[in-house]
């Protein structure tokens, strides 16, 4: 789609009354929702239903969806050896008159909370040795696996173009931006969509192949507030960061943050400054002798 996006698309559904849009879903699903408890996101509520299961429903503009479709959640259940809540089953309608999808998913209650209440944290949430040991082998796993799906992360298609074009803008210095390895990533892999002290990742809608490093730039990213945090996973991920894609996505990353959009009262700001130079520095080359 092109031109200014429909009004209908910018509903914020903190504020929304959504009754009508509950009552559609329990009616589909055949759950009751507690209504007294439901997490409310900008785009998407969730809440646990009678029988101990977890429901998420999200509303999404027609520019939002691509060829692909948005049913990652439940294309995600194909994914082997990757902790994350079972998935049961879902419903996607039109809202009349709007050029809008609704979809809800019915899924696995996670025993343990999200390790963040937003995507970045601001505190070393102490997590335990079994945590790490899991992201790892989930995603080892995740990334040893094939998909047609392409990442969204953003809510916009990763591709080299895109890459090329956004490293470019914040980095113009960069030479080489090309990609060499995709392989299969959550592309939201924030402190908000990972639980702990029992690890699991969730929300996976816009899950599919981005460039090597992705998912482990996106946490690393948003722990840089907590020095020993982002040293943590900068150890466990060792192979992601020291790879070419691996600081390619790592800049990709602070870009966000050191760009034109960049403020000072970010607490991310003065570490992404930081590590961003030294990471362009890093991926110049070497002038021969």
């Amino acid at each position: 789609m092109t031109g200014s996006l429909p009004i209908a698309a910018q509903v914020d559904l903190r504020r929304q009354p959504v009754e009508d849009v509950l009552a559609r879903v329990e009616q589909a699903l055949h759950v009751r929702l507690n209504r007294h408890a439901l997490v409310r996101k900008r785009r998407s509520f969730s809440g646990r239903t009678e029988r101990g299961t977890w429901v998420r429903i999200e509303r999404r503009g027609f520019e939002r969806i691509g060829p692909q479709g948005w049913n990652g959640t439940e294309t995600a259940a194909v994914l082997q050896g990757v902790a994350m809540p079972e998935w049961y089953q879902g419903v996607a309608w039109r809202e009349r008159g709007e050029p809008v999808m609704w979809r809800a998913d019915e899924m696995e209650l996670m025993t343990s909370p999200s390790v963040g209440t937003s995507s970045l944290v601001l505190d070393d949430p102490g997590l335990p040795n079994a945590w790490w040991e899991a992201l790892n082998a989930s995603l080892d796993a995740l990334a040893a696996q094939r998909t047609p799906r392409l990442a969204t992360p953003d809510t916009v298609t990763i591709t080299q173009e895109q890459v090329t074009q956004t490293l470019a803008e914040a980095f113009p210095g960069l030479a080489d931006t090309e990609i060499e390895r995709w392989a299969p990533a959550h592309a939201d892999l924030t402190w908000a969509n990972v639980m702990g002290p029992e690890f699991s990742i969730i929300d996976w809608e816009d899950w599919g192949m981005a460039p090597r490093g992705l998912d482990a730039a996106t946490l690393w990213g948003n722990a840089l507030a907590v020095p020993t945090l982002a040293d943590r996973i900068q150890q466990e991920r060792r192979a992601d960061f020291e790879s070419r894609d691996g600081k390619l996505m790592s800049l990709f990353f602070l870009s966000k943050i050191v760009g034109s959009s960049s403020y000072e009262g970010d607490p991310l700001l003065a570490p992404a400054r930081s590590e961003a130079e030294r990471l362009v520095g890093e991926l110049q080359p070497t002038p021969d002798r």
